[in-house]
């Protein structure tokens, strides 16, 4: 049992929560969700549980035995944990996915998936409008998926997916309700909307870093989002925002689908700008 694992046991008192994952050192999510507990006299507390995929169906069931008020999800455990819910949320049984775990009051446990939301979320907070917008999606894996499945409830008018695997990408256009296409390079300049999914930008305190797109294809009427949310600033937005384009980072996405998260569990609306200054708090004592 790990550390994470042993703060399960503690604080009787308080209703237990906590994100499982592999790794979840550099998580901002204890800090985000425990200042809303905090601010919303919730009593509960938030752990980071790092938990290996072969140990991951024992943390289930002994969450269920705890005080439990809900978990979050994150990588590599988004697919495997839906088997192990009761049930699941139309969205999450599309995605086969699931981010956030919610347990009911007849002892069962139920899937639901908040990612999709917190970009949408994160749109709508910085104006961005959808209605008649075209957008392209880069990347085809678990956080991409649910940005299109999310946008397809939009009226956006095309949803492009921009990935290596051709295949993989086609998949992905399978959750567009019809809107999806497999997008090129090419088609970049063209869209009103960027979001990118993938782990390119990532870096631990390293100046400089590498973008998924060059240069040449930016626009200035772009708006482009960014799910990276360390660094805060990655080359795609520092590109972005150099030929006047819009720029949106990824900690935004987070506080979003955490709000959403506090919703199901506690029936709370946060405020996304007091989570997001939890969340700067945080990452500032880290040194970003």
């Amino acid at each position: 049992m790990n550390r994470g694992e042993n703060a399960l046991n503690m604080h009787h008192s308080a209703r237990i929560s906590c994100v499982l994952g592999q790794p979840v050192v550099h998580s901002l999510s204890p800090a985000i969700h425990n200042d809303c507990f905090e601010h919303s006299a919730v009593n509960a507390r938030y752990f980071s549980c790092d938990v290996s995929p072969k140990n991951l169906e024992s943390m289930v069931r002994s969450l269920r035995s705890q005080h439990f008020l809900g978990a979050s999800v994150t990588m590599p455990h988004k697919e495997a944990v839906l088997s192990l819910c009761d049930t699941v949320s139309l969205r999450a049984r599309a995605l086969s996915s699931v981010n956030t775990l919610i347990p009911q009051a007849d002892g069962s446990l139920h899937g639901d998936s908040t990612d999709g939301a917190g970009c949408v979320d994160a749109l709508a907070h910085h104006g961005v409008h959808l209605q008649g917008k075209s957008v392209l999606v880069i990347g085809a894996g678990a956080t991409a998926r649910a940005c299109i499945e999310a946008l397809s409830h939009t009226d956006v008018t095309r949803i492009g997916v921009l990935n290596r695997s051709e295949d993989r990408a086609q998949q992905a256009t399978q959750l567009s309700a019809g809107k999806g296409y497999v997008a090129q390079l090419s088609d970049v300049p063209e869209v009103d909307v960027v979001i990118h999914t993938t782990p390119v930008g990532m870096k631990q305190g390293v100046p400089g870093g590498e973008s998924s797109l060059p240069m040449n294809v930016l626009r200035s009427h772009h708006v482009v989002l960014d799910a990276v949310y360390q660094p805060l600033e990655t080359q795609l937005l520092l590109d972005a925002r150099n030929i006047g384009a819009q720029a949106i980072d990824g900690l935004w996405m987070l506080v979003y689908q955490a709000k959403a998260q506090q919703l199901l569990w506690t029936g709370s609306n946060p405020d996304p700008l007091r989570m997001r200054i939890a969340a700067e708090r945080e990452l500032a004592q880290r040194g970003r």
